[in-house]
């Protein structure tokens, strides 16, 4: 059975980017895209994937807040934050509001499938290189 996963990034390329990555392996379906934290969450519940990919800086609602209203509404997905954002105090902060796993976008898209597989499987996942 594939892992079902909703893209939400403000870039078009790289959501079509990803998604052309990701579909390349027949374990994982890229059920939905979204542009912004509002459209993340409207297509949370219209699709219910299995796993989030979710960018930080996003207009309307930020990846931080979209990640908080997922939590305290106990919305049954797994959150990978896939960011640009290297910092330490961005990690915490999403550790402590209850991501599931972190990683940055310039990794590996081996590790990227890596990291999916591993969030989905229900453990945690944070890119080696920020412990």
């Amino acid at each position: 059975m594939s892992v079902k996963i909703l893209i939400a990034d403000d870039h078009k390329m790289m959501r079509e980017g990803i998604r052309q990555l990701l579909e390349m392996d027949e374990n994982i379906k890229v059920i939905a895209e979204a542009n912004d934290g509002v459209e993340c969450m409207n297509a949370l519940k219209e699709t219910k994937p299995d796993v989030l990919l979710l960018d930080i800086n996003m207009p309307n609602k930020n990846g931080i807040q979209v990640l908080s209203d997922i939590r305290r509404k106990k919305l049954p997905v797994k959150i990978l934050m896939l960011t640009l954002h290297n910092e330490v105090e961005y990690l915490i902060n999403a550790v402590d509001i209850g991501v599931d796993g972190y990683l940055l976008k310039d990794s590996e898209s081996v590790e990227l499938r890596k990291a999916i597989f591993t969030v989905a499987s229900g453990e945690n996942y944070i890119q080696p290189s920020l412990i």
